[in-house]
């Protein structure tokens, strides 16, 4: 039995949908979806009804794009409210979210809980001499433009970083109460560390990759594994003694002449490879 997860899926380009159909069965597996499926209700039921007769168990994260409110019709759900319509999707499939209890890995080794994670963004990946009400504006100055900041709604709270904040909060909470003898997978859409949100071409995108406030998490919280996505640059590596793993697809041209998609499937548990100070770029 075996862990696997993937990000990213964007299953809007034509290229990534007929590549999910594409995915080899693992009827005895678990998968993690890490967020940025696509960006309308109707993403997640084809990506789930493709994935439920391939694994056993799918748990899913929401990233930025299934929280997009794209359509123009008034009654469209936004926020929060648009959030718990994917999480009940989601029930209808069978698929673990946030909300549910942190199932326990069934799966051999020592006692580990898979913890899915929604905790958003605060603009705080950023320079600390520029505030956070300017960091929008420090981001333009480099040509660059969110499209969460068009269609990404906080509604019913002020602002995605208050958003944020009570999210980060309430999760805090839940894993506080964890049982201290159990490891845990942490897997959130977004970097929980700062300086991870490397973006060569793009940095001053960074302040759409996460919140300060998970800087110790992994420590914190006892991971032996953290699983992200997001960024769109797959990698693997080991910081103070936990194994982080970036499992973005991504968009066509990103992955098409790299890889397929079965290869971009990455094995969370078992640990494929021993600890290593060498990070290992999967391309």
């Amino acid at each position: 039995m075996k862990l696997y997860a993937i990000s990213d899926l964007h299953v809007r380009a034509p290229e990534n949908r007929a590549a999910l159909e594409q995915l080899s069965p693992h009827p005895e597996d678990w998968l993690i979806v890490a967020g940025d499926v696509g960006e309308t209700r109707e993403d997640l039921a084809f990506t789930f009804e493709t994935l439920a007769s391939r694994f056993r168990q799918l748990i899913w994260v929401p990233g930025n794009h299934e929280l997009w409110t794209i359509s123009q019709d008034p009654s469209a759900l936004r926020g929060e409210a648009r959030y718990r319509q994917l999480v009940s999707l989601c029930e209808a499939y069978g698929v673990l979210t946030p909300e549910d209890p942190y199932p326990r890995w069934p799966g051999e080794g020592p006692p580990r809980i898979i913890a899915p994670l929604f905790l958003l963004y605060d603009y705080s990946f950023r320079p600390d001499d520029v505030p956070e009400e300017d960091a929008v504006k420090w981001a333009a100055e480099s040509g660059l433009m969110c499209t969460d900041e068009a269609v990404l709604f906080p509604d019913p709270y002020p602002s995605r970083s208050a958003w944020c904040a009570a999210r980060c909060e309430q999760t805090r909470q839940r894993l506080e109460a964890l049982p201290a003898d159990c490891a845990t997978i942490l897997v959130n859409h977004f970097p929980l560390r700062r300086h991870h949100a490397r973006l060569p071409r793009i940095p001053r995108f960074s302040i759409w990759c996460g919140t300060r406030r998970t800087e110790d998490w992994h420590r914190r919280f006892r991971a032996e594994v953290v699983v992200t996505g997001h960024l769109h640059i797959p990698l693997t590596f080991w910081e103070e003694g936990v194994r982080f793993e970036e499992v973005s697809l991504g968009y066509p041209k990103q992955w098409q002449h790299r890889r397929t998609i079965n290869q971009a499937l990455r094995q969370i548990l078992p640990a494929p490879t021993p600890p290593s100070p060498t990070p290992i770029f999967h391309g």
